[in-house]
Order: structure tokens, then sequence, then C-alpha cells
């Protein structure tokens, strides 16, 4: 299994993409920075998309990917997130008004967008993997995805998240844990009341799966604020060396083999 990281980041300016990642060329984990970050013919390899949550920055290249399939490839694109997500996207980003609707062009009978839900705890095999749906606690409903290859590789991208997910480690085993750290330390009660992480936060919910699990996975950190990025790699680090542990920040365009 081979992981891409397309976007990184929080905010979009050069060098530096909203969060999306891409597993073995076919399957995508949120659309933030997705077609910004890939080719025509690296787009026109993509089959599916996993939704986290509806928020724009790991939606908003959904309807840019949607326009490129349907105009110059007329191929269909699945799409997998909770009901609650996909009501919002299809209500805010589908809808038509801004631009063309996906879930009906080219037709009704055969449109680029396929919506499909998935419930929480939910399985599904999605194009040969195995996908499991786990819920985490974020400012909106949302959840991650442990995606397993038919190999046994797996991974289990949190998306956006805050303290307080340890119910979600009974329920996964990765190799690779990709999850969120948006700003540093010193924000950390704003964070925890906007549903996010900092380096102290992410030490506590590791420790707990270490407890739970026997084991940490490697750690890569997305999501990242992006005036706070020193800071946040130092504390990052210091996380790493307290727990002796392979936890390290991504980048745009990093790629992870399983």
């Amino acid at each position: 299994m081979e992981i891409q990281i397309l976007g990184a980041h929080l905010a979009e300016q050069k060098g530096a993409r909203l969060t999306s990642l891409l597993i073995d060329s076919v399957l995508v984990v949120d659309a933030g920075g997705l077609t910004s970050a890939l080719s025509l013919p690296e787009q026109e390899k993509i089959e599916t998309v996993l939704l986290t949550h509806h928020h724009f920055d790991h939606t908003r290249d959904l309807v840019t990917l949607a326009a490129n399939a349907g105009y110059y490839w007329r191929k269909q694109l699945v799409v997998y997130a909770p009901r609650y997500t996909l009501d919002i996207v299809t209500s805010c980003l589908l809808d038509g008004k801004i631009y063309a609707n996906y879930l009906e062009y080219p037709s009704k009978e055969k449109p680029t967008l396929i919506l499909e839900a998935i419930e929480p705890y939910g399985r599904k095999t999605v194009g040969g993997y195995d996908v499991l749906a786990v819920p985490v606690k974020h400012s909106v409903p949302t959840v991650g995805y442990q995606i397993t290859s038919l190999d046994g590789k797996s991974l289990f991208c949190t998306g956006d998240t805050t303290v307080g997910i340890s119910d979600c480690w009974q329920h996964i085993s990765p190799q690779l844990l990709i999850s969120e750290v948006t700003g540093p330390n010193k924000y950390g009660d704003w964070l925890k009341k906007a549903g996010h992480l900092c380096a102290e936060f992410l030490k506590e919910e590791l420790i707990q799966f270490r407890r739970l699990n026997g084991y940490l996975p490697r750690v890569i950190v997305i999501h990242i604020g992006n005036p706070f990025e020193q800071e946040i790699k130092e504390e990052v680090s210091q996380v790493a060396q307290e727990l002796k542990a392979d936890i390290s920040l991504g980048y745009e365009d990093m790629k992870i083999t399983l």
C-alpha cells in the first residue's frame, strides 16, 4: 500500500494544500487539495473518495475532480461518507447553483458522482479495500477510516479530531496512523473548543492507544496550522521523544509505503 499526502495543511498557500490523501493512486480520503496536487492522468485513475466530514477544507476539490471526470473521461466516481455529511455536501456544494450538478451530469441515469452512505462502525468493501468508518470527536459529526488492503496493510486516518477519542482506538489496529495537530500547545483551550488537537493532546490520545492496544503505530501528523508549523514540529518531536515513538509531520507529496 502506498499513501501519498496531497495536502497536509490547514490553509492553502504556495507550497501548502488542504487536507487530502491518495492511496495506491485510486482511493482518496478527503478532497481539500486533491485536483491541485495531481495531473489529469493521475486524476483519471481515481475511482473512489471517502469523506470524513463536510467542512470545505476537506471537500472543496470534490467539485473540480467531478468536473474533470465528467467533462474529459465521462467516468463515474463513488463518494462514501456518513449520511449527514452527504446531505450537507449535496445541498451546499453539489446543488448546481455555482457549478454543474454532478449528481445529474451528464445525465440522471449516469451521473458523474454516485453518493453512498456509510454507517458509523460500518464496514464496506471499496475497490478491494476493507473500509471501516469509526466516529471521532470534532465540532461536527466526523468519522475516521481504517483502510486495509488485501495483503493486510492498514492505516487509520482520523480526519479532524480532538481529545477523548479513546473509544475509537479499541476498534482499530493500524500499522500507520494519520492524525492532526492544528495548532501549538499554547492554544490548547481554543483548539479543544474548535474540535482539534495540539501536540500535548495528541500525546494523551496516543498514551491511551498504547494502553488499549499494546503498541503504537507510526504516526504522521497533518492539518498543520501554517503560521505555527515550526512550533508544532518542535512540540511533536518532543512527544515522539517522550513516548519513544515514530511520530513526525507530514508534508505535501510525501509518500509512505506499507
